[in-house]
């Protein structure tokens, strides 16, 4: 068995809407049914029950290929991986099968993929192979790269809002929403958090002067930066006191509740391994409570218990922390609910302070602390108390959080109990946390969770505010870059700040950003970063959904141009016509429920496409009486069509028309396949709710030209001769273009033409055998470029299409694509016509520009052979 082509399709795709891996996966003769493998389902029994790793195919045959999904599949869910998904399907070769299995990290699905190989391998081989040892690597890579439970929490809340999100770190930053509407996290710290807040926040001497001043009940104190001062602050306090690093974090190098100067001075000496400033203050008696104030609300309060046990008479306290830390809901790090605890120095510490040690058996029913602070990460544990909370100590906690200006804020505070206000019991403010845990109000040790990640994205998006900006992808076989061109001209003519990509590059507002075939998903989530947009339109190709899926989860319009013959077709498994549908539906399959699919429905495989969209349907065609234009219009549906010389929508009693003539892309509709272009726009625009005066206002004012839709029919003029540049590249488009040049007025036609090597044999041939019957002088060309062909294997091809037709009179062979375009214009007399399929598109359209505004030259081109008819 082969494994190559594995990928991560990280968006919707043509399996699902899941994440995944895909992988191509090759097996041998003997590897195609196991069935006929002795004992290889007794071997794999033995690792795993087969009705939990084995999937079979339809039709019965179970192949080494649906073990690898099946074990990949397996492998993950043992490991705590909520997934379900395993798709594997046979490609035009008996030997090749793709492999398709979902993800919840995509670290994971590649490590599943790889173990789930060598798991296969140890099958056929009949050697051994370590399931739980592989389940626990896997376990510990998930727990590593996954999201922590806080930010894990504000997530989930987003996604049951409907908000998407995007991590932007491997770590615990977050964007939600997209474009103009986004709002970033940092765990539980919200992007409009000052950094002024947050650094008082890590001043806890600077915190405890604001709420001092502010009114806030807090414990007098003061900053020292040596043990001896340390001693003579506290016995200045009197009493016990709490000594802690000036600037710290998670209860790390605290000490509360000393008196001595040995343990005074001890606590400085650890404190200042994390500071060099310590805080020695009054150590206010009490439980440790921590209250969580998310935008001036308080939404959550636990009472935190530090680290202990509860002698038995039996075991030692060291048997007894073993015995705790075997609570599943422990762990370590910030992955699990609770933290296990740990018998390190300061908890020796502790224990000594007792009169105890880490082997002592304490006596039954005694209690015995290893730690004095209570943070859940040194092993605390924590009860909900939400509901116990006295108002007035809730407004104090407001307070605190207002006065140091933090918005997601956990506020701790020592008192004997919540339900009274701080000032009759003499309790206190200890500390103002920024970005605090959340792990305590989520999943306490004791009493109900709280709703907190609600609450923070309440505070980041108002209700029915879901951060998502309004989307139109555009695909296709032909006309998708056009159409996507105009829309976006039309949005941006309403006053909307666009992000477009396509196959030239990536535009915001009008500005290119970035060149070179930008129609895939990653470009896609570029513009959905980008801070000023507030409308994106995408050329969705089927190589970027083939490659990675889509760029977005939903979308509010999807445009299919048409599907013809097809494109592109034989190369990575997608053989058919039927199989491009597939790939090409997936944005119809991503359109919102309130959104819109516009599809041709001239085209019957487009057309089939709304059986699987979710939201609502426009068709568009030139002919109004197309059945499925007829059956939808008649069922009340919008249609888009053509009327003689005006283009109009209807929907029910509604009709609205836009001439042809006010629609220069059209000229005057005698450019068909701009006329399709033009109405599947008018049916995008409409879905987006654009008014119809400024839609035909914006239609009005979008040229055909080189700057605004560069190699989409372009016309130039050379000295009384028409030239027409066009990037069609596929038998389609060359139909196309052949109907509308035909509709031009011309003395002599000629027509420069390459094709692309990566296309099939009869796709080339076919190219020319189109465009033959129109032209009386062919110019084939060949670049550098050829994409695996060999050199004049392009040409022959092309030339194999021009033996089948009659009116062409002349072929040249050019080697090089603007000598080719040179050697075109050197034979054009006034009253001619030369269209040139360019491939690069911006050299050539820049060389044409060039040729035809100065003083005509002679050719330079080489003319490496020439035939004539």
């Amino acid at each position: 068995m082969e494994i190559t082509r594995i990928k991560a399709l990280r968006g919707p795709n043509r399996w699902s809407r899941k994440t995944a891996i895909e992988a191509t996966v090759t097996c041998l003769p003997h590897e195609r049914n196991i069935d006929g493998i002795a004992r290889f389902l007794d071997r794999l029994n033995t690792l795993a029950s087969p009705e939990s790793i084995l999937q079979k195919k339809e039709d019965g045959t179970l192949t080494l290929a649906h073990i690898l999904g099946s074990a990949a599949l397996h492998l993950q869910r043992r490991a705590g991986c909520e997934i379900s998904t395993c798709v594997v399907t046979r490609t035009s070769d008996p030997a090749v099968l793709q492999v398709v299995v979902e993800y919840a990290e995509e670290p994971v699905g590649r490590l599943a993929f790889d173990m789930a190989a060598a798991l296969c391998n140890a099958l056929m081989e009949g050697a051994a192979y370590d399931m739980p040892a592989a389940v626990a690597q896997l376990h510990e890579l998930y727990e590593d790269v996954r999201l922590g439970p806080s930010t894990g929490a504000i997530v989930d809340a987003a996604v049951r809002r409907g908000i998407p999100y995007h991590r932007l770190t491997e770590g615990s930053m977050v964007q939600f929403g997209w474009g103009k509407r986004q709002r970033r996290i940092q765990a539980a710290e919200m992007d409009r958090t000052e950094a002024i807040a947050e650094a008082i926040a890590q001043d806890k001497d600077l915190t405890k002067s604001l709420l001092r001043d502010a009114g806030v009940p807090v414990p007098q104190g003061q900053v020292v930066s040596s043990a001896e001062a340390a001693w003579e602050a506290a016995r200045a306090l009197g009493g016990r006191v709490v000594v802690k690093p000036r600037d710290g974090n998670q209860g790390k190098g605290v000490a509360a509740g000393i008196s001595t100067c040995e343990e005074v001075m001890a606590a400085c000496v650890r404190a200042q391994e994390i500071d060099s400033d310590v805080i020695v203050e009054r150590y206010l008696p009490g439980r440790d409570f921590r209250l969580l104030v998310v935008d001036g609300k308080l939404v959550a309060a636990a009472r935190r218990d530090p680290p202990q046990v509860r002698g038995d008479g039996k075991r030692s306290i060291r048997e007894l922390v073993e015995h705790i830390n075997q609570d599943p809901r422990r762990g370590d790090g910030h992955a699990t609910p609770l933290t296990r605890i740990r018998l390190d120095k300061l908890a020796i510490a502790t224990l000594e302070n007792q009169g105890f040690g880490p082997d002592s058996v304490p006596p039954a029913g005694v209690t015995v602390l290893l730690r004095n602070n209570a943070n859940l990460s040194t092993g605390g544990s924590a009860t909900d108390v939400t509901d116990e909370v006295h108002p007035e100590l809730a407004a104090r906690a407001v307070e605190a959080a207002l006065m140091v200006g933090i918005d997601i804020c956990g506020v701790d505070v020592v008192c004997e109990t919540v339900s009274k206000p701080l000032e009759e019991q003499g309790g206190g403010i200890v500390e103002v946390n920024a970005a605090p845990g959340l792990r305590m109000h989520l999943q306490p040790s004791f009493g109900a969770g709280r709703p907190v990640g609600e609450a923070i994205i309440s505070a980041m998006f108002e209700d029915g505010d879901n951060g998502r900006i309004p989307i139109v992808a555009v695909t296709g076989n032909n006309g998708k870059t056009t159409t996507a061109r105009l829309i976006t001209h039309v949005l941006k003519q309403t006053g909307r700040h666009v992000g477009m990509t396509n196959t030239d590059g990536i535009y915001i507002d009008g500005q290119r950003i970035d060149s070179g075939d930008c129609s895939g998903p990653k470009s896609a989530r570029n513009v959905l970063l980008h801070p000023d947009v507030d409308a994106a339109v995408f050329e969705t190709a089927r190589g970027g959904i083939l490659r990675e899926g889509l760029g977005f989860d939903y979308c509010d319009v999807a445009v299919v141009t048409n599907l013809g013959d097809g494109d592109h077709l034989g190369m990575n498994y997608i053989d058919t016509v039927e199989q491009l549908a597939e790939v090409k539906r997936v944005i119809v399959q991503s359109v919102s429920p309130s959104g819109m699919a516009v599809l041709n429905a001239a085209d019957p495989l487009v057309a089939a496409m709304a059986d699987h969209c979710a939201g609502n349907i426009t068709y568009f065609a030139h002919d109004p009486d197309h059945p499925v234009m007829l059956a939808h219009a008649k069922a009340g549906g919008r249609i888009v069509y053509r009327d003689g010389d005006r283009i109009v929508a209807c929907e029910g009693q509604f009709r609205h028309a836009i001439p042809l003539s006010k629609i220069p892309l059209t000229m005057r509709g005698a450019l068909g396949f701009q006329v399709d272009n033009a109405m599947a726009a008018i049916a995008a625009a409409w879905a987006l709710g654009i008014a119809w005066d400024d839609m035909a206002a914006a239609l009005a004012r979008f040229a055909s030209d080189a700057q605004t839709v560069p190699g989409r029919f372009n016309r130039f003029d050379w000295r009384g001769a028409t030239i027409i540049a066009d990037y069609g590249h596929n038998p389609d488009a060359m139909k196309a273009l052949v109907q509308a040049v035909g509709n031009l007025p011309a003395r002599r036609r000629t027509v420069v033409i390459s094709g692309a090597g990566d296309r099939r044999d009869e796709d080339l041939r076919r190219q020319t055998e189109i465009v033959g019957d129109l032209f009386d002088r062919v110019i084939l060309y060949e670049d550098q470029c050829q994409r695996g062909r060999a050199d004049g294997e392009v040409i022959a091809l092309l030339k194999q299409g021009l033996s089948s037709v009659g009116r062409v009179s002349e072929v040249q062979e050019i080697h090089g694509e603007m000598a080719a375009i040179d050697a075109a214009l050197s034979g054009l007399h006034a009253g001619d016509l030369c269209l040139v399929l360019v491939d690069q598109v911006e050299e050539a359209l820049a060389h044409i520009g060039r040729r035809t505004t100065e003083a005509p030259d002679a050719c330079n081109g080489t003319v490496v052979h020439e035939a004539v008819a």
